[in-house]
């Protein structure tokens, strides 16, 4: 045992004090240390998501999709993409049950080689709100009431039905909410959804509109409501469970991927709003083709350190996939961005293990909190000459987008 400096520790079950009695003596580096780490170690919990289960695992194409997309983790049926992936609740704290009436997470985290990409979801294929500017109104109407905080993680009380009666555009989400599908038996009977309606682009630059589906290789099965709640008294870890034990023996959960590709100049032939989050795409209008398979074969090393401060983001897409204008998806551009420097404490919280890129990434980016690089260039500005002009942008290579307006 060491201290975090290095110092070799020979007692830590007793402070140094002068004298038998004490006082304990503020030269205790060691005791000072311990204390101080541990009353700092907890982070802000997520506002939404908070409860959540985490595993490693792979994503590998069936077939080529370069038609659509020039993202490389889509073109080649031999390579495996690594992945990590979050279920979740999403209202109760922490510290709730698994198995109460909710909404559940779906959130995929690609380590491709054109860097990250994030496919953020949940278990439901819409939404309760059209405009992200809602947001925080929904989330604090659904959540524990303020003058006493309760109920915990239940939609079942009078603030949350007030809101949902003064917005109607929440009622198919609600008819969602109140089916089998909030009850889910694990996690490895889930299906998960994209929800927005995001872009392929192709390397020709032709755009089509993409609606992202996961579904899960052993169906989807769900609990009745009266086991649910009493699974949940009895083992309230039961679906972080099921996902743990099934991956430590051998079961590895697998999921494909599947996605309903609308050609841009076909967005306004249907009779609704194709961006629009609260409404799905009928599958008798835009089959769903399967494109390839994730399995989940590996538990995290520490929770912690991977599960908790894993930073799922929206925005992190890369070459081949673009946004679109749905203004919930634009505000989740932004939100997720926010929280995480919030949660995490620095703007360099993409530098921690489980967030960190596998494939190479150079920028101009310098210094904050916790920076974990040590730039050897003295140049840290673009344009410049003193570096041979690098880094420097990709034109033909970098994200690019074709969105129309």
């Amino acid at each position: 045992m060491t201290t975090n400096q290095g110092v070799k520790v020979s007692d830590t079950d007793n402070s140094l004090k002068a004298g038998s009695r004490g006082p304990t003596l503020i030269e205790d580096f060691h005791f000072r240390e311990k204390l101080t780490h541990f009353d700092c170690e907890r982070i802000p919990e997520r506002v939404v998501h908070a409860r959540g289960s985490g595993a490693h695992g792979y994503f590998q194409p069936y077939e080529s999709m370069a038609e659509y997309s020039k993202a490389k983790f889509l073109s080649n049926p031999s390579v495996q993409t690594p992945v990590f992936v979050r279920f979740s609740a999403v209202v109760g704290f922490r510290g709730s049950a698994d198995t109460v009436r909710d909404v559940r997470g779906f959130a995929v985290k690609f380590y491709t080689e054109d860097g990250k990409y994030d496919m953020v979801g949940n278990n439901i294929p819409v939404f309760f709100i059209q405009d992200a500017i809602k947001f925080p109104d929904l989330v604090h109407a659904i959540k524990p009431e303020p003058h006493n905080e309760m109920p915990q993680a239940a939609a079942a009380h009078d603030n949350f039905w007030d809101f949902i009666s003064l917005t109607p555009e929440s009622m198919h989400m609600i008819m969602w909410i109140l089916s089998d599908r909030t009850l889910p038996r694990n996690f490895r009977v889930m299906q998960g959804f994209g929800i927005h309606t995001f872009r392929f682009v192709n390397e020709q630059g032709t755009a089509s509109f993409v609606k992202f589906h996961w579904k899960p290789l052993l169906g989807v099965h769900s609990m009745a409501f009266d086991e649910a709640q009493k699974i949940g008294g009895k083992d309230p870890d039961f679906n972080r469970r099921d996902l743990w034990s099934s991956i430590e023996k051998g079961n590895f959960p697998e999921y494909e991927l599947r996605v309903q590709i609308i050609a841009e100049e076909d967005e306004h032939k249907f009779d609704f709003d194709i961006l629009d989050p609260t409404k799905l795409i009928p599958k008798e209008l835009v089959p769903v083709r399967p494109i390839g398979k994730m399995v989940l074969n590996r538990n995290p090393d520490n929770f912690f350190a991977e599960t908790e401060q894993v930073a799922f983001q929206p925005s992190n897409v890369v070459p081949g996939i673009d946004f679109s204008n749905d203004p919930l998806l634009q505000g989740h551009l932004m939100s997720y961005h926010d929280t995480q420097l919030h949660r995490l404490g620095s703007p360099n919280f993409t530098e921690l293990p489980i967030n960190k890129s596998l494939c190479p990434f150079h920028n101009n980016q310098r210094d904050g909190r916790m920076q974990m690089q040590i730039p050897t260039s003295k140049v840290n500005y673009y344009p410049n000459s003193l570096s041979e002009g690098q880094p420097a942008p990709s034109p033909t290579e970098g994200l690019s987008t074709t969105k129309s307006v």
